[in-house]
């Protein structure tokens, strides 16, 4: 049995029947559907919501398909062959045009309702009922759940057209942000960070929508014009897509006994959670509230990790709402994200994020989220005031497991070991706070300092290859010069120190470098990398997507001198400021 699983797990799925086949659609025949849907799926006009998990809708296809990328590495990890995503039923299928797929797949695909919070506030005026009944997925079409060596994936079409949701729009998405999402994903998985992937991205030949966007070299902090662009859909992959705000508009109803099911319906998608993403670490034989406790320490884990990894890697996600925020502890979107360039700790790509959204403040967004989801969760314990206790007991316990996670997180950047005395911790604290003034002041490119810095360099010459100001002759230059070689010879006597005490054997200086390469990546998807391939693209040419899959599959590795050149370098100054590539707005 271990060898044919083995030889199972080996095989290729090389056409789209072969694929139909391990369709498993666990959250149709699960939960409930709409009771007002429609049968057929053309349930695509803006309407309000009342109960039900989910409700069917059939994707609106794009016109004359073609073919842009594919994940190749996803491909292998699912065991797809690569000719498959140029195949004229696979492309079919992944632009939206389900009516002539397979059994036992499904021609009608689903979309689900999911709760507004914005830092903690409960919001329902973006809805257009001002009910918050009318908010989900507005353009995102699920087609497929599928069991694949022994993982279930769920396939989403992003720019799938309208569902119910759509609040007026659309439902469509551009080449631009397809492109950018795309690319993001390949890259966040490369940098071991959890995210959604990517499969597959198609354009078509003839379709377009007029979108807001900048005028090129526009200094404006809105878009400054309307452009024609080709319509895209982009198949993103995940275990699930439950969000906190999901769990939340359930609790909603709940909490105000909106329906005579609406508490069951709480029940019903918080136990299909637990099923989707934690069932390797919540026993199925718990109670239901032994079980919800446990869902909010394992989320709160996850979360914790996925939030220092963000800010290891110096990725912004920009919107941070509940809406965004994956039930199951990964990076689910990509509208106005964006990687830090310059060092700032209130960096925000997304011209309405503000602050509370930036950098460093993506800490506090995810304890207000979590926030969320254990009130959501709290409608479930009403009636168990020892689970109620144990509940608020995990919520308090939040600030202190996110403190832990991103001093491990700085500890591994900074090439750090076991901080073992009070005086390596005192001296850790003031080695991490003058690094953040000086990065500041300097000011430095966040991603190449860190990657000068993992050579453990013997004075800061190296260093200089990441700052974006050049010292001069002058008094306030030799001031900062000095700073900066104090900081060095401070953190090389703390690198020393928790590396040499109490250790049988300390590591050397090559294996502590080779160590923060590990967490320093070399490349990131910067926005004025990303803007002439969908330039680009929007001519017919991909190969810099393809390029640029290539280079971001490899973030830490050391690649060829002329992508070094290309890709390892401080941003121009004429980008600066620049609208579509130093900000944007959230339209796609």
């Amino acid at each position: 049995m271990k060898n044919q699983l083995s030889q199972n797990t080996a095989s290729t799925v090389s056409t789209l029947d072969e694929l139909a086949k391990l369709a498993d659609y666990s959250l149709m025949d699960g939960l409930n559907c709409d009771p007002e849907a429609t049968d057929n799926g053309a349930d695509h006009a803006p309407r309000q919501v009342f109960s039900g998990h989910y409700v069917p809708v059939s994707p609106t296809p794009i016109k004359d398909p073609e073919y842009v990328a594919h994940s190749k590495r996803f491909f292998a990890e699912l065991g797809f062959a690569d000719a498959m995503a140029e195949s004229a039923d696979f492309i079919r299928m992944f632009s939206g045009d389900t009516s002539q797929i397979p059994a036992p797949m499904r021609k009608i695909g689903w979309a689900t309702g999911y709760a507004l919070s914005i830092y903690g506030t409960e919001y329902t005026q973006q809805c257009p009922f001002k009910t918050g009944n009318g908010y989900g997925d507005g353009r995102a079409v699920s087609v497929l759940e599928a069991v694949i060596n022994g993982q279930r994936w769920e396939m989403q079409l992003k720019g799938g057209g309208r569902t119910p949701y759509c609040r007026g729009a659309d439902g469509r998405a551009v080449l631009r942000s397809s492109i950018r999402e795309f690319l993001a994903q390949e890259l966040m998985h490369a940098l071991r960070v959890p995210t959604t992937r990517s499969l597959s991205l198609y354009v078509s030949k003839t379709e377009t929508v007029q979108r807001p966007w900048y005028s090129e070299g526009s200094r404006s902090e809105n878009p400054d014009r309307l452009i024609s662009e080709a319509v895209a859909i982009s198949t993103r992959v995940a275990p699930s897509f439950l969000r906190v705000g999901q769990i939340e508009l359930f609790a909603r109803r709940a909490r105000k006994n909106e329906h005579s099911n609406a508490m069951a319906e709480l029940e019903q998608i918080v136990l299909h959670l637990i099923d989707r993403e934690y069932a390797d670490v919540i026993d199925t034989q718990l109670t239901t509230p032994e079980k919800v406790v446990l869902l909010a320490r394992e989320f709160r884990s996850r979360l914790t990790a996925l939030v220092a990894n963000w800010v290891r890697v110096g990725f912004c996600q920009g919107n941070f709402n509940s809406d965004n925020c994956a039930a199951g502890g990964f990076t689910l979107d990509y509208g106005p994200f964006g990687f830090c360039d310059v060092y700032n700790p209130y960096y925000q790509p997304w011209t309405g994020g503000g602050h509370h959204f930036a950098f460093m403040n993506q800490t506090n967004a995810a304890q207000r989220n979590f926030g969320s989801f254990c009130s959501a969760l709290r409608q479930l314990l009403v009636s168990h005031p020892d689970a109620l206790l144990a509940l608020d007991e995990v919520q308090g316990e939040f600030p202190d497991v996110m403190n832990t996670q991103m001093a491990t997180m700085w500890a591994a950047k900074l090439g750090l070991g076991t901080v073992n005395t009070a005086s390596d911790e005192a001296q850790y604290k003031v080695v991490l706070s003058e690094l953040e003034a000086l990065m500041v002041q300097t000011p430095v490119d966040y991603t190449l300092f860190f990657r000068e810095l993992s050579s453990i360099p013997d004075d800061i010459e190296p260093l200089r290859k990441s700052f974006y100001t050049h010292s001069t002759q002058s008094k306030d230059a030799d001031a900062m010069e000095q700073r900066w070689a104090a900081w060095l010879d401070k953190w090389k006597t703390l690198l020393n120190s928790t590396h040499n005490t109490n250790a049988a054997s300390p590591r050397s200086r090559e294996e502590i470098s080779s160590q923060m390469k590990r967490v320093n990546p070399k490349y990131i998807l910067r926005e004025w990398f990303v803007a002439p391939a969908y330039q680009q693209a929007a001519e017919g040419d991909y190969t810099l997507i393809q390029e640029l899959q290539e280079v971001m599959s490899q973030p830490y590795a050391e690649q060829s001198q002329a992508m070094e050149d290309k890709y390892y370098r401080l941003k121009p100054p004429e980008f600066f400021a620049v609208g579509g590539l130093s900000h944007m707005s959230c339209s796609s």
